[in-house]
């Protein structure tokens, strides 16, 4: 068990994320529920991880060139430190923040349910949703990365519970971007 009060973590996610940051965490945590139904893992390290895993994309902390997911690294890094974690515990945490935008089979499997939890959120309906809010003045460019995640993130899903969930999700998108790009008269 980690010395972080739970209550106080989620009031910094959302405090820090505003309501975005906060629901991405809560979803991320669902998708985890779901696809790591029948593992084991340290519950403790991804809950806090999940929690952490964006916070250098955060105002407090971001900063312009560097990755999102190093940033977190070290904010979160700092931050356990602070609370007290064991040093052990700690690196768990940090393996999953590192890794959630990587694809690679040898990380731990706690890291392995973050980054697919993940990608499955930039998926389906919540995806593209998320996508063109952010550019909710340049339909193009979110056209363009609504596609691009499309491409690349179903690759990077390592369990097969989360390759089922993005088949359907993929289903939703390609209706989805086939109506858009219908009803553009092919502006897209």
């Amino acid at each position: 068990m980690s010395p972080i009060d739970r209550d106080d973590l989620t009031r910094l996610t959302e405090k820090y994320g505003g309501a975005w940051g906060i629901n991405h965490t809560r979803r991320l945590l669902h998708l985890i529920s779901i696809i790591g139904a029948d593992q084991i893992y340290d519950e403790e390290a991804i809950w806090i991880a999940a929690h952490l895993h964006d916070w250098g994309a955060y105002t407090p902390w971001a900063q312009d060139g560097v990755d999102h997911a190093v940033r977190s690294t070290q904010v979160a890094r700092a931050f356990l430190a602070e609370q007290g974690c064991a040093e052990e515990f700690g690196q768990s945490v940090l393996e999953c923040i590192a890794t959630h935008h990587s694809g690679t089979p040898d990380r731990c499997l706690e890291a392995i349910l973050l980054s697919d939890a993940d990608a499955l959120d930039f998926l389906g309906v919540v995806g593209i949703l998320r996508d063109f809010s952010k550019q909710s003045k340049n339909l193009r460019k979110a056209y363009e990365t609504v596609k691009a995640r499309r491409a690349k993130l179903p690759g990077l899903l390592r369990l097969p519970r989360s390759q089922a969930i993005a088949a359907e999700r993929l289903r939703e998108m390609d209706e989805f971007l086939a109506a858009f790009e219908a009803d553009s008269f092919g502006c897209f």
